[in-house]
């Protein structure tokens, strides 16, 4: 077997052509973080994630919808959706955070561990080692300019038991340990290959953080390659055991303690003092009078002059690894991962400031995106004043530097859907917040058809939260939980998904009282004309229960509407906009091109359907 080295990220995969790029452009730090690049992959990567969703959106129907579902399982855990809701939308929300890019402005892609492997019939094992270790950072695999060296270095040595003496292993992996360090690990694994006619034979699990980019791939090679390439492989149940204990080792006693190490080194001699009273004097003196500057730094692009005692490279577009603000982030990361919420809180809302002042948008996004949902996680209650004061201020800024300052929309995507989801999770009550913020990112413009579709439909599922709540007094929402609704079987139907569109249509007839016979009522007019033809297409596309769809009479005398909020909801539709506030920076969130609002008084919508 071969020696080779494995280099080992701290969260998932980020493939791609343009990872690829961007990470040759950077690698002696000689050119500038391309503005271009960035977006070009943030609408590649949108682009891909919609292409995996069209793919299954084609093969899923009433008989296979069970085995669409399936992708969606996590060992010991499934995820089983209300009735009516899309499988789809979990795969979706996994394919947002799977495919992230290796970027200066996070750290979660970075490596954390560098495993180094060699066979045990190798002539001269430690030198192979140490070759290895040299060759880990020069050459071909050297790392970009904006990425630390300091993570982990794990030794494997492999042992043939097939063909290898295992005491003279033994007897290297001792010796292995004494110029290493502890962290080695003798796996023992089989040399011969598995089928399934073997009695001792286990099969090899598929990838369930594949990114998109990388199922777009595995898509075409399927179309082109021999079925059997890509038929289940199997491997033998005592090699299954061997790696899922080495795994379980190298995590448990060496990246964990390691990563712990780590945040309390970074805590203490770097938070610590940008936190004292001495690390903001030195803050504001560098901001304001130059005072203390580490290096004198020029302007670096035309038309953007770079702050006095800035640390950020405006030439290359990233902080340097060894600066407290890249380090800092690092530890807002690795405590993220270590899930210590206060720390990685504390950390992501003290760059903000900094990032802002030194106008690196891209940290700046990162560090109000990551502050956002570290605040969403923490077991503190939220109030309507935190909420309206913090959070949607973090959101609102991370929002507008990503789309408008970056050209980054995938990542926009990303923040929102994950604040949705997360904002779900905390009662009824913040489900109002969810939908709005769903709303906003409809109004956005940033979404694919399918994910349109989707997030309409989650929209939905935050608004019938509210039903399901003994919340008479502060709302049910099962108005605006059957408009969502109706918007969704729209969307579905423009898919060419009827089915989908089917069900929530179904669930809109009874969440406005459709479903009683002798009493069907349409809140108001103007839906009557997509009503009826939503149920036509439907009709026409086959399938059963049609009929209870299609509304034939409108009373309006017989609704009345309860609030002046109510009315302005119903009767004139608009979809949400960020609001007009003024942040910091002094930027204003309407500079990123609002669309008009939609009234459903507008003859085009009774004829053509919501756009």
């Amino acid at each position: 077997m071969d020696s080779q080295a494995l280099q080992m990220d701290s969260t998932h995969r980020a493939g791609g052509d343009i990872v690829d790029q961007d990470a040759r452009n950077l690698v002696n730090g000689s050119q500038r973080v391309s503005e271009h690049i960035k977006s070009s992959y943030s609408n590649e990567t949108g682009t891909s994630i919609d292409r995996v969703l069209n793919h299954y959106l084609r093969t899923m129907d009433a008989d296979s919808e069970g085995q669409v579902e399936g992708c969606f399982d996590v060992e010991g855990t499934t995820y089983e959706p209300r009735p009516g809701l899309s499988p789809l939308y979990p795969m979706y929300l996994r394919k947002l955070l799977s495919s992230t890019s290796i970027v200066p402005y996070e750290t979660f892609s970075h490596p954390v561990a560098c495993l180094i492997a060699v066979s045990s019939r190798h002539p001269a094992p430690i030198e192979a080692l140490r070759q290895l270790y040299t060759n880990s950072g020069h050459g071909s695999k050297t790392i970009p300019a904006w990425m630390g060296t300091e993570y982990l270095r794990y030794y494997v040595l492999i042992h043939d038991e097939e063909n290898d003496d295992i005491t003279k292993s033994t007897a290297l992996f001792d010796l292995m340990k004494r110029h290493f360090g502890l962290h080695c690990h003798l796996l023992r694994l089989r040399r011969s290959q598995c089928v399934l006619s073997d009695d001792d034979n286990t099969r090899v699990p598929s990838c369930e953080w594949l990114s998109a980019e990388e199922e777009v791939e595995m898509f075409s090679m399927r179309d082109y390659a021999d079925d059997v390439e890509f038929s289940e492989k199997y491997i033998f149940e005592s090699d299954s055991t061997a790696i899922k204990s080495f795994l379980r080792e190298m995590v448990t006693q060496s990246i964990v303690p390691f990563m712990e190490s780590r945040v309390m080194t970074w805590n203490d001699q770097v938070a610590s003092r940008r936190r004292g009273i001495s690390g903001r004097f030195m803050s504001l003196s560098k901001r304001w009078t130059g005072f203390g500057t580490a290096k004198s730094t020029t302007s670096g692009l035309a038309g953007v002059s770079n702050p006095s005692g800035s640390n950020y490279d405006y030439q290359q577009g990233f902080y340097p690894p060894e600066t407290p603000e890249s380090t800092m982030r690092q530890l807002g990361d690795y405590a993220f991962m270590l899930r210590d919420w206060k720390l990685a809180y504390s950390t992501y809302d003290f760059l903000r400031a900094d990032f802002g002042h030194d106008k690196a948008w891209g940290y700046h996004a990162a560090a109000n995106e990551m502050a956002a949902i570290t605040s969403l996680l923490s077991p503190q209650a939220f109030n309507l004043k935190s909420r309206s004061e913090t959070l949607d201020q973090m959101l609102e800024t991370a929002a507008y530097s990503y789309l408008t300052r970056c050209s980054m929309p995938f990542n926009v995507n990303r923040c929102l859907i994950v604040a949705i989801e997360l904002l779900k999770t905390r009662g009824p009550v913040a489900a109002d917040d969810a939908a709005r913020w769903g709303g906003k990112l409809l109004e956005l413009g940033v979404l694919t058809p399918s994910a349109q579709a989707l997030t309409t439909e989650r929209i939905a599922e935050c608004y019938i939260s509210r039903t399901r709540a003994p919340l008479a007094a502060a709302g049910t929402r099962k108005r605006q939980a059957a408009l969502w609704n109706v918007l969704g079987s729209d969307s579905w139907l423009r898919l060419d998904s009827p089915d989908q569109a089917r069900v929530l249509l179904r669930e809109a007839s009874v969440l406005y009282g459709l479903d009683n016979q002798g009493s069907a009522r349409l809140p108001f007019p103007s839906m009557q004309g997509l009503w009826q033809k939503l149920s036509l297409a439907l009709r026409d596309a086959g399938g059963d229960d049609y009929e209870a769809l299609i509304d034939t009479s409108v009373a309006q005398d017989d609704f009345e509407l309860d609030t002046t909020e109510e009315k302005e909801q119903l009767n004139s539709f608009t979809r949400p906009i960020i609001p007009s506030s003024t942040d910091a920076e002094g930027f204003t969130p309407q500079d990123a091109g609002p669309t008009p609002p939609a009234s459903l008084d507008n003859p085009q919508l009774q004829s053509g359907g919501f756009e």
